[in-house]
């Protein structure tokens, strides 16, 4: 290991601010952690420590304890980007997604019941069944006090029996995976867009003015060709940006 130097945390800082800003690191994504410093930059975990405490000072990067360091959404618009078709994003819950990007997440639940008789939905093409009996989630996502996400979720009780009494505010997928030990093989993803009316009947942004928003549907598949859940929601427009990314399993 090399000796350190006065000024090594903030050559270390100043290099990673900048892949930041190069788009390395994304909003909500974690830069390298201590551990990962120490062996990239062979310094100490002194080093280390000062060149995280001075990317998060600098306002690039917010330490969330137990998770690691994530990068804050700086943009001037305040854009959130989402990524299609990837496993590893869809795993990352809408709270822990929002808090890395530096915004109070809550939740505001219009509907949590259970379904007897299934549902079903056509997505890319294919046509997804959930056999009953099913919870359905239909809640309000906000940051901080906008409304963001108009999200309605329908799980399989046979896959995930009492799912239903866990707090809406997880990361279900993650809850597939380890509580329920689903292996996940595919994540189905349809996005559109439409204008919404002040006045429409599914318009619940708060808004006075016509908006325009996403519209995307989506089915988790499991290894075994189950489908645990089926989702329709709206993303409000002028405040969501999505990215597509072609290896869905990295």
């Amino acid at each position: 290991m090399t000796k350190d130097t006065s000024n090594k945390f903030t050559t270390i800082s100043q290099d990673i601010i900048e892949r930041i800003r190069n788009g390395e690191y994304l909003p909500g994504d974690k830069i390298p952690s201590e551990n990962e410093i120490i062996h990239r930059y062979r310094v100490s975990n002194t080093t280390a420590r000062k060149a995280l405490l001075e990317i998060e000072l600098k306002g690039w990067a917010k330490r969330i304890k137990g998770k690691g360091t994530f990068v804050l959404n700086r943009t001037e618009d305040r854009h959130l980007l989402r990524t299609l078709g990837s496993v590893i994003d869809t795993r990352t819950g809408f709270h822990e997604k929002l808090r890395a990007e530096g915004f109070e997440p809550h939740n505001f639940i219009l509907e949590k019941t259970i379904l007897n008789e299934g549902v079903s939905s056509e997505i890319g093409g294919k046509h997804h069944i959930i056999e009953g009996p099913v919870l359905k989630v239909h809640q309000l996502r906000y940051a901080n006090d906008v409304v963001m996400k108009d999200e309605t979720k329908y799980i399989s009780l046979e896959l995930c029996p009492k799912i239903q009494l866990l707090p809406t505010e997880v990361s279900y997928f993650k809850i597939y995976e380890e509580k329920y030990h689903l292996t996940i093989a595919d994540v189905m993803q349809t996005l559109s867009a439409e204008i919404m009316a002040p006045d429409d009947a599914e318009n619940r942004f708060e808004t006075a003015e016509a908006i325009p928003v996403f519209v995307l549907d989506s089915a988790v598949i499991t290894q075994t060709n189950h489908t645990v859940e089926l989702e329709r929601s709206f993303y409000r427009g002028d405040k969501y940006r999505f990215a597509i990314h072609a290896n869905p399993k990295f």
